[in-house]
């Protein structure tokens, strides 16, 4: 009785404790609660307003440019609160966006605006280029005004009629290109043996564990890729920006002597160069704007992206029937997954969805993928050739990446229309069996046992790998990739020799990609949707329906309002929240190179994921 009595106040004090942060829990959840709940209110009252005579609309293009958002609509609301989140806009919306404002007689202009673009692969800023030029024959004028501007956000504005940057301000054009980390003496130093077992003289996404440096092999590939890459950037700006054959070449070159020239002002050499047609303050480019548009009390009328699209009316289905598009875009991993990856079982519930329903006469596949499991990508590919089974036709997209795995589920289509831009092919099969029995040497820890079989211990990541494990993952590995360039000469109709030759784990770009029959022809979405249409006779202008996962009535609201909505949301909590500090770049690769290597070792027996996967992962990103 006498300790009860002793801790009786050491209860009550933990008691209070926990009644405190249990309040402050229910107080800090209803508020924000209630801010979401009156910022969608606010973003259906002020985002349904008609729109007025000689409105501007400001593409303000936030974040990196998506095929589709990462996570749900109630993670992507709760992360942008709480900072967590990098922006994105969806390509769809911006495509829409400006092909409907192209019509719009309240539309006067579209203002680029750029300041917190975070990037787009080279196929995602063709789509805007294309929708960009098809709205500049409405005959309103496209301004692009910044800050200033990086290679890939001067990519869309050297589009615009007019160029204008602030005064101290720049573009910086770099070329293509990139760095990257190599771990083979780092981990031969902490006692990591990668052991890495793969098919093809080019398949490279794993040498950074066990080289110092890149291969020959490597070199050769990446220099035709990005020259062809920078060719293609020049000759874009170039023409659009009506410059001579090679200035922006000769302008980086020269860039020392040519910066001094103008006594180190940027802006001023960047007008020098004609790479923009003038130089104005915010205040100056706003002046500017209304003398065409028209103000609403002292500000230019305007309405931004996200509600603009929140605006448009639904377009009527046709009775003939839909086309159906489903984004393939991410990572590709076993099992299911949300928007942003992959799942082979979620990709292939939704290929059935499209296929069983009876309105979709036609399907699109828009890959965007570096690849992954090569179990997950059959499992999508054999849903498509079901579907093309039952008399569905089966155009595939590909967007910035369709490589190894996303080439992979690619395959079984009617056509394949891909970006000149595109990163494609890498058809390639690799496995890793990273071991640690060094470490352990180092940190003197001993493992022992006992097995029925060598098998039962073949992997162990405590342990050196056992040549029989090896022998039997490489036959593995080689029996996959026959099937790789075998189910891809079938598609290509051609030889399994042919497809050997251009594969290799080779990566190429859609244009050089075409020359080598990997794809059927260099285009954009709706070229794809085109032919879909076509193809299931539903006409030249058919109903696009986007298969997308089951949402409920909330993610519903959030998907619809929250464009709106977001920044005003994020802009009332964030000061309160806070966000995450940046970490440079090279850091962030490193992190993700090791934990990715990490990962490879939890694949054992005792997991719950089969002992040896094969992965068909290009490991890369479009430059």
């Amino acid at each position: 009785m006498g300790v009860k009595r002793a801790l009786a106040p050491v209860g009550r004090f933990f008691g209070g404790v926990w009644w405190f942060l249990n309040g402050t829990r229910r107080v800090v959840f209803t508020l924000l609660f209630w801010v979401i709940l009156i910022a969608l209110i606010w973003a259906a009252v002020h985002g349904g307003k008609p729109l007025q005579d000689k409105t501007t609309l400001v593409l303000d293009i936030r974040g990196d440019v998506v095929e589709q958002f990462s996570g749900s609509p109630r993670d992507q609301a709760i992360a942008q609160i709480k900072g967590e989140a990098r922006a994105q806009t969806r390509l769809r919306d911006i495509l829409r966006a400006l092909d409907a404002a192209a019509k719009d007689d309240h539309i006067v202009q579209v203002v680029l605006n750029l300041d917190q673009f975070g990037g787009a692969t080279p196929a995602a800023l063709h789509e805007i280029e294309a929708a960009l030029t098809r709205f500049k024959t409405s005959k309103k004028p496209v301004v692009a005004a910044g800050l200033a501007f990086d290679q890939r956000g001067y990519y869309l504005a050297a589009q615009a009629t007019e160029v204008y940057i602030h005064p101290m301000g720049g573009v910086m054009i770099e070329g293509y290109g990139r760095y990257r980390n190599y771990y083979k003496d780092a981990l031969d130093r902490v006692g990591i043996s990668p052991n890495v077992l793969r098919v093809g003289t080019y398949k490279n996404a794993v040498e950074p564990y066990f080289a110092n440096g890149p291969s020959p092999a490597t070199l050769e590939a990446e220099g035709y890729l990005y020259d062809e890459l920078w060719a293609r950037y020049q000759t874009v700006i170039e023409t659009a920006r009506k410059l001579p054959k090679g200035s922006l070449q000769r302008a980086i070159d020269e860039l020392p002597q040519r910066l001094k020239a103008v006594g180190g002002d940027t802006a001023k050499f960047t007008l020098a160069e004609k790479l923009v047609d003038g130089l104005k303050t915010e205040d100056e480019v706003e002046a500017l704007l209304e003398k065409r548009g028209a103000k609403d009390e002292k500000r230019l009328r305007q309405i931004n992206l996200g509600a603009y699209v929140a605006q448009l009316p639904p377009k009527l289905p046709r009775p003939e029937g839909q086309v159906g598009v489903i984004v393939a875009e991410g990572e590709i991993v076993d099992g299911s997954a949300g928007p942003g990856k992959i799942g082979g079982e979620s990709m292939s519930k939704l290929i059935r969805q499209a296929r069983e329903d009876d309105k979709i006469k036609a399907v699109v596949l828009r890959v965007n993928s570096p690849g992954g499991s090569a179990f997950a990508s059959e499992l999508v590919r054999r849903e498509l050739e079901l579907t093309r089974a039952v008399g569905k036709p089966v155009v595939v997209s590909m967007g910035g990446v369709a490589a190894s795995g996303g080439y992979w589920i690619s395959m079984s289509s009617d056509e394949v229309i891909a970006d000149a831009s595109t990163i494609t092919g890498s058809i390639g099969v690799f496995g890793m069996l990273p071991t640690g029995e060094k470490l352990l040497d180092k940190l003197s820890v001993h493992t022992g046992g006992y097995t029925t079989t060598w098998l039962a211990s073949g992997y162990d990541p405590r342990r050196p790998l056992d040549p029989r494990m090896a022998q039997v993952v490489q036959s593995s590995i080689e029996h996959i990739y026959a099937d790789f360039t075998g189910k891809a000469a079938q598609a290509r109709k051609k030889s399994p020799q042919q497809i050997d030759a251009v594969g290799q784990g080779r990566v190429w770009i859609g244009a050089q990609a075409l020359e080598r029959g990997l794809v059927d022809r260099n285009g954009l979405l709706s070229d794809a949707i085109a032919s879909a249409a076509k193809r299931a006779k539903l006409g030249d202008d058919p109903t696009v329906r986007y298969v997308e996962p089951d949402r409920s009535a909330f993610d519903r609201v959030l998907t619809s309002m929250g464009d709106a909505a977001a920044p005003s949301l994020r802009g009332m909590v964030m000061h309160a929240l806070g966000g995450i500090p940046a970490v440079p770049a090279p850091l962030r690769e490193a992190q993700v190179d090791i934990t990715w290597l990490a990962e490879q070792a939890e694949a054992g027996p005792a997991g719950s994921r089969p002992p040896v996967r094969a992965i068909v992962h290009c490991l890369c990103t479009a430059p």
